[in-house]
């Protein structure tokens, strides 16, 4: 690994506060929003226009049509497998409606790439929607398994708030080039293509509200893994997906073989983690979120992070290095002379303590509707070429018209600007450090005589270069699971110490933001590459290989 320079960049990089790029506004060309350019005090913003709206909300286009157009730009897939169990009509004004079919016919055949058009292959790609216990409890799954070889590892994929599956459709072949695995790419429960049903919360209890919340999702992540017969698995999660998987490997310890967290939501301990010095509402990480244009995200260098930290480490030229044992720096909320905290608009406060999210509003906003997903999805795909990002913009807007389910979860989560109410720096030296029976299962019921401790889980945080998210939560989220092992190993036999497996590492991608997978896809991919390899070395050298896919 290379040092960490010596003129105290890496502390730098370690307290710096993110800086989003300049905005700027792309000329839209070909078939994508043209109301950019009009004048306007919302003209520049909302760049789909009123004509292209309304014409784009009385199409009314399915989610499973959407979804099916996005994966139609995966390389050596033409025709993508796409069950219309889920998705196939449009979205009712019924709130109460449920719209999971059992027809048969309605089920995705699996489709072949040989190796002729595939130079990858042969590989098999699949669609299913998976059923749960429960009423209208399933989960929408796309899959690629290669063909031809012993398939013994995993990998699941979790996407973010709102978002779905179709949102890695830049990863899924790249992913699926390395030998021996399967990949999954799951829409969390009330997202995506997956059911909808109502959420509900029951606890008055402030901390009980949050596990209920958290458990909506990873319960079901649980089920779908029983289901699919799947032992072990590596859990790639991004944003809020990221922070579902830390508390999915908090609940259900015993089933990963390494954690990866693209970007992930709700480390920080408050604000400051993220702004030393809070700037205006307009200025927070949400506004970041919409406002950022990737085109400039995606050839812009951060000056804020130095050379060395965006080229080799960790055997990796993509991974950043730093020096170990240095706690970050977070004094600057201390600092007497930085500006005064600035509150949230009240008006947000007051929408988001509703529960009223941001899709409501689409819901509610008819044909203008598709307009202010654009104000989002021109800036988020920006650097994307025209058609797949006109595809984007029109599988979130179908998704964003789906019936309001698991995204009534996020008030409950995270607190008004984005920061979680139970943060995971509280609670990410766990993983990986949990209680579990002798045969390596969750444990509840078991006596303690018949319990051990896991012997560590790799994690990877993963950060864009020009992300808004808060890095310098990922290196005190580092810290903090490199100083439990120490102090877990201070008191370990030399058997227990040779055999643990516990490290953490944070790494920046270059020219990207905080859509890490999708900014930096091609970065991201080999990356992740190398993140699975090694955990196929690691099963090799232990020969004890992963329990395979189903069957």
């Amino acid at each position: 690994m290379a040092s960490a320079t010596t003129d105290g960049s890496s502390d730098d990089l370690r307290t710096r506060t993110q800086q989003s790029p300049l905005a700027s506004k792309r000329a839209q060309q070909g078939n994508t929003p043209t109301e950019a350019n009009r004048k306007g005090r919302f003209g520049g913003f909302f760049t789909l226009g009123y004509k292209e709206g309304f014409s784009q909300w009385w199409a009314n286009v399915p989610a499973a049509a959407a979804e099916h157009a996005v994966l139609s730009y995966v390389p050596y897939l033409q025709k993508p497998p796409t069950h219309t169990q889920t998705g196939s009509a449009p979205p009712s004004a019924n709130g109460s409606t449920i719209s999971v079919s059992d027809d048969p016919n309605k089920e995705a055949v699996p489709i072949r790439t040989d190796s002729l058009t595939d130079p990858y292959g042969p590989r098999q790609w699949n669609s299913e929607l998976v059923k749960l216990t429960g009423k209208n409890r399933a989960l929408n799954e796309f899959s690629v398994e290669r063909l031809g070889e012993s398939k013994d590892q995993n990998l699941v994929m979790l996407h973010g708030y709102g978002a779905g599956l179709g949102f890695f459709y830049k990863n899924f072949e790249g992913l699926s080039r390395v030998p021996g695995w399967t990949i999954f790419a799951l829409d969390l429960l009330g997202m995506g293509r997956s059911s909808r049903p109502p959420f509900r919360v029951h606890s008055k209890d402030r901390q009980k509200s949050i596990t209920e919340a958290e458990d909506w999702f990873v319960d079901a992540l649980e089920e779908w893994r029983v289901k699919r017969n799947i032992d072990r698995f590596t859990l790639l999660g991004h944003s809020l997906g990221g922070y579902m998987a830390v508390a999915y490997a908090l609940k259900y310890p015993g089933h990963l073989n390494k954690l990866i967290l693209a970007s992930p939501v709700g480390i920080p301990e408050d604000p400051y983690a993220v702004n030393a010095e809070m700037p205006d509402p307009s200025q927070s990480t949400l506004a970041n979120e919409i406002s950022q244009d990737q085109e400039v995200t995606t050839e812009h260098t951060n000056s804020n992070i130095p050379d060395a930290a965006k080229t080799a480490g960790d055997n990796n030229n993509f991974l950043n290095a730093r020096s170990k044992g240095q706690k970050p720096d977070h004094k600057d909320h201390d600092n007497p002379n930085s500006a005064p905290r600035k509150p949230l608009p009240k008006w947000l406060t007051y929408l988001w303590d509703a529960n009223i999210s941001p899709f409501s509003i689409v819901r509610w906003s008819g044909p203008l509707g598709p307009r202010f997903v654009s104000g989002w999805t021109s800036r988020r795909f920006s650097h994307l070429p025209p058609d797949e990002a006109q595809a984007l913009h029109t599988y979130a807007y179908s998704l964003f018209r789906q019936r309001g389910s698991g995204e009534y979860a996020l008030a409950y989560i995270l607190a008004p600007g984005a920061f979680a109410r139970s943060p995971l720096i509280r609670r990410i030296h766990g993983v990986g450090r949990q209680m579990v029976s002798l045969n390596g299962t969750s444990t509840s019921s078991v006596a303690v005589a018949q319990q051990r401790r896991e012997n560590g889980l790799p994690v990877v945080l993963m950060y864009g270069e020009n992300d808004w998210m808060d890095i310098a939560g990922g290196y005190a989220a580092e810290q903090k699971m490199n100083e439990e092992k120490e102090r877990i190993l201070q008191t370990a036999t030399a058997q227990q110490r040779s055999s643990d497996r516990g490290t953490a590492k944070c790494l920046v991608i270059k020219k990207a933001g905080h859509h890490v997978y999708l900014d930096g896809w091609e970065e991201f991919n080999e990356v992740m590459r190398n993140e699975m390899e090694d955990v196929s070395q690691h099963a090799r050298r232990d020969h004890m290989p992963s329990k395979g896919a189903y069957p």
